[in-house]
């Protein structure tokens, strides 16, 4: 994918040590990246564990180049959007390029 396609600039945030728990930018904390809904076969289902009920939920394809402080606790702002992040690819494993996957929070 060309850098010209990575249109959107997010902010990746990672929790904090203190409770309530506090949000940190990364370094850098601003990414470009292309963020696209996921559609048919890839939408992806949660099972709610409690009840072991299906939950369906919009699910995000984020492509960007790699960012080493990306994993499965960081959270991306968008505009006025909150995403969790809950899946990275590191593409080839070269640390060049990253694929995650991402659902919108509740605000």
């Amino acid at each position: 994918m060309a850098r010209g396609d990575y249109r959107h600039l997010v902010t990746f945030q990672n929790p904090g040590p203190t409770v309530p728990v506090t949000w940190i930018d990364l370094d850098p904390p601003t990414w470009f990246v292309t963020l696209s809904q996921v559609t048919g076969d890839d939408i992806g289902v949660f099972i709610e564990p409690a009840a072991g009920t299906p939950i369906s939920s919009a699910s995000y394809l984020v492509r960007g180049d790699f960012h080493p402080g990306v994993t499965t606790q960081t959270r991306m702002v968008w505009e006025s959007q909150m995403f969790a992040i809950t899946s990275i690819n590191n593409v080839d494993m070269r640390g060049l390029e990253m694929e995650c996957r991402a659902v919108p929070l509740a605000m």
